[in-house]
């Protein structure tokens, strides 16, 4: 579990908006809306639900729990006791004491077998931003699918060569020839290609096949919203910048063509002087090459069956990488 200490409790009040931390009043007992929050943080990333903290349009009050002993073990009841919601869920609390009050923090882990909801399945969230989102009757569906039979990046669609995109293909391939000009592969042909590396299988393009390459068109056949959420915050945290965001990444047919986007956007924001290698830029200096493998490594393991898009946040002094998919 992870731990959240007092400091760092006084940080995330100081800012405006926190994707993986929400706030309650909870005075005198639970309330209702954060049983939302708990299925919301169970069903994305996880995340800190914290009572006795009111919040009053971009600041917080700290009002306290009148009964923290009480409320805590009232709100663990109602997550461990099976009655209330669909599975027993691992919680743990942190108590800080600011003066006479006291305020509890509890983390919710993101759960291996979604959807968690309370009283009935329509009650599903997500969180999305800083708010929680109730869950499409698909976006539900999605959800037990994924549970049940886990990636299905190597199964066929009914989609052939012709639905892929043949620039992005051409790009891909340009690569690898520039670098390892005789390597074998570079002769095949590009149907033989793409059946080496997966992409395709008996003529049909699997679903890794269609992420990767697949025009706007074809993708959107089997997923209505593929996207990828980047946004650029002119700030150390939400609460320095002026504005939610400077910049946000339109919209890209598949993953290879996000992938170049986001990748010179990022180069571009960040710190890295600019190093040639022969007739390119040395992409194995460290900080190139981890920004490289933290955005290839989002890009392949996030869920794309899941209605969590992957989140990529910049800011001037870091950049985070939120994968959905990733819920150890």
């Amino acid at each position: 579990m992870k731990n959240l200490s007092k400091e760092e409790l006084i940080q995330k009040l100081g800012d405006i908006e926190w994707e993986d931390f929400e706030v309650k009043e909870a005075k005198s007992d639970v309330p209702k809306s954060s049983l939302e929050t708990v299925s919301a943080f169970s069903n994305t990333s996880g995340g800190w639900l914290v009572f006795g903290v009111k919040k009053e349009g971009k600041y917080y009050d700290i009002e306290g729990v009148e009964s923290p002993e009480k409320t805590e073990q009232d709100f663990i009841s109602v997550l461990r006791n099976g009655l209330k919601f669909n599975k027993k869920l691992e919680v743990k609390c942190q108590k800080y004491n600011f003066g006479e009050k006291t305020v509890l923090a509890f983390y919710i882990h993101a759960s291996e077998n979604k959807p968690v909801f309370y009283d009935n399945v329509k009650n599903s969230f997500i969180r999305s931003g800083s708010g929680d989102q109730r869950l499409t009757e698909q976006e539900i569906v999605s959800l037990y699918r994924n549970s049940s039979f886990g990636t299905r990046d190597k199964e066929l669609t009914d989609l052939t060569i012709n639905d892929l995109s043949m620039e992005s293909i051409k790009r891909y391939r340009t690569y690898p020839k520039n670098i390892k000009p005789e390597h074998h592969y570079n002769s095949f042909s590009d149907e033989k290609f793409l059946t080496k590396i997966q992409a395709l299988e008996d003529k049909k393009v699997t679903f890794a096949g269609l992420l990767v390459f697949g025009t706007e068109d074809a993708i959107g056949k089997y997923f209505s919203d593929f996207r990828i959420d980047y946004l650029e915050i002119f700030g150390t945290s939400y609460e320095d910048a002026e504005k939610r965001y400077e910049f946000r990444l339109s919209d890209y047919p598949n993953i290879y063509e996000y992938f170049f986007a986001i990748y010179e956007r990022i180069i571009k924001k960040t710190d890295i002087p600019f190093e040639l290698k022969g007739a390119f830029r040395d992409e194995n200096q460290p900080q190139v090459k981890a920004i490289r493998e933290a955005l290839v490594n989002l890009l392949i393991h996030s869920d794309y069956f899941s209605p969590m898009k992957p989140r990529i946040r910049v800011f001037l002094n870091r950049v985070e990488f939120l994968n959905p998919g990733d819920i150890a």
